[in-house]
């Protein structure tokens, strides 16, 4: 009888060392003994989400995942983002990512207006109010973030961001990547309504109240990402499983919905520091006897990398391992614990550094490791795998694969 698979994805869990911790990760420095216990029970190795030093993002990393080439399907990360809403993409149409950010003289300041958490379904309404060349729509999603839908067939993805992806820089020009005519347009209205997002939302009641408060407004809008509707065998086909997802953040349930997956709808998942995570492993257990494979994707640890905040970092591990034993119920399982990029508090971004993977089961090759960190794990059984095989591995274990050849 074939087992069921469930893999937990801490996202943005891998860091380097930290001089303030004697040199060693966040996760190192964590009191993790659940996730020892595990490391202890299971087998270890390291992952490169995509490929040995390809600094992964969490779409692509996700796609790899779940068994997708991402050099192959990935498209751009606007169409996961609207996805991931709830916004219907047809093929033709472009999508971006969006921040809510701060501008002043023409240069970012905040890429995520103090990753403004109220307020934004007021300025999306302003937006949407807006005179444009083209039929479009924006929504609000998550804190600081949103989606952009350029619902005219005749633009082309292929354009830089505005967004300069770093605070204290300049507002970039978006271009066209390809010298394509219809990439080109495209570029130039995203331009014009990066510009006139700035004008609409400058004296808004929202901003002006924000401002008062001392915070920062969200005065301009950032697109990246751009996108069209990628071409994406259902999971289902491609790997014969029944599956679902829980993630609190709108890009991997857009991620997991394009791969045909379902979703499973936990309340205080937040995709912030504020999400229970206790909720989301009861979630797991009263699921899990529907599906064969359930993904879960837990926000927390990347916040405080981009952050640099390594404190925040280990307590918010230190939270994911008191909620782990609610999943010690299940029965007939492979789990498997990693993440789907590093985010190191030292560089407050996405590297390029492997990941900690425990594989824990009723068969596995129970190597010496005894503790859940990039060092200790990378001495395991397991070696230095890729994300890719990563379902492989685990539905072999599960009984789940089929003999190749004769």
């Amino acid at each position: 009888m074939a087992d069921r698979i469930i893999m937990l994805i801490f996202d943005g869990i891998g860091d380097r060392p930290v001089k303030e911790l004697d040199g060693r990760t966040p996760l190192e420095a964590a009191n993790t003994p659940n996730l020892d216990r595990y490391a202890e029970e299971g087998v270890n190795g390291i992952m490169d989400t995509i490929a040995p030093g390809i600094v992964p993002g969490s779409d692509t990393g996700h796609l790899a995942l779940l068994g997708y080439n991402p050099y192959e399907v990935y498209t751009g990360r606007g169409p996961f983002e609207a996805s991931g809403i709830g916004m219907k993409l047809s093929s033709g149409e472009v999508a971006f990512r969006c921040n809510f950010g701060t501008i002043e003289d023409d240069v970012v300041v905040d890429r995520r207006a103090g990753r403004i958490k109220e307020g934004t379904d007021s300025l999306a309404e302003a937006i949407n109010e807006m005179d444009f060349d083209v039929d479009f729509v924006f929504r609000e999603s998550v804190e600081h973030r949103a989606v952009l839908l350029f619902r005219d067939h005749s633009l082309g993805p292929f354009v830089s961001d505005v967004d300069p992806h770093d605070d204290g820089l300049p507002l970039k020009t978006s271009k066209a990547i390809d010298g394509d005519t219809s990439s080109q347009r495209t570029a130039e209205l995203v331009n014009k309504f990066t510009e006139k997002s700035i004008h609409i939302l400058s004296e808004h009641r929202v901003n002006v109240e924000r401002q008062k408060k001392g915070l920062p407004p969200a005065n301009v809008i950032l697109p990246r990402g751009a996108g069209s509707v990628p071409d994406m065998k259902p999971l289902a086909e491609m790997k014969g499983i029944k599956s679902a997802a829980i993630a609190g953040i709108p890009l991997v349930r857009g991620v997991c919905e394009l791969a045909g997956m379902d979703i499973i709808e936990v309340e205080w998942a937040t995709g912030g520091l504020d999400t229970d995570v206790e909720s989301i492993m009861s979630a797991v257990v009263d699921n899990v006897d529907r599906y064969d494979f359930i993904i879960v994707n837990i926000k927390g640890p990347d916040i405080p990398g981009h952050d640099g905040d390594y404190q925040e970092k280990i307590e918010f591990i230190e939270r994911i391992d008191v909620s782990l034993p609610i999943l010690e119920s299940i029965e007939n399982a492979y789990f498997a614990f990693t993440g789907d990029h590093s985010t190191p508090v030292t560089v407050k971004n996405h590297s390029g550094d492997p990941l900690p993977l425990i594989i824990k089961g009723d068969e596995v090759r129970v190597d010496h490791v005894t503790s859940y960190g990039e060092r200790s794990c990378a001495t395991g059984g397991l070696g230095r795998i890729r994300g890719s095989d990563l379902l492989n591995v685990l539905m072999n274990l599960a009984k789940r694969t089929e003999k190749f050849g004769a």
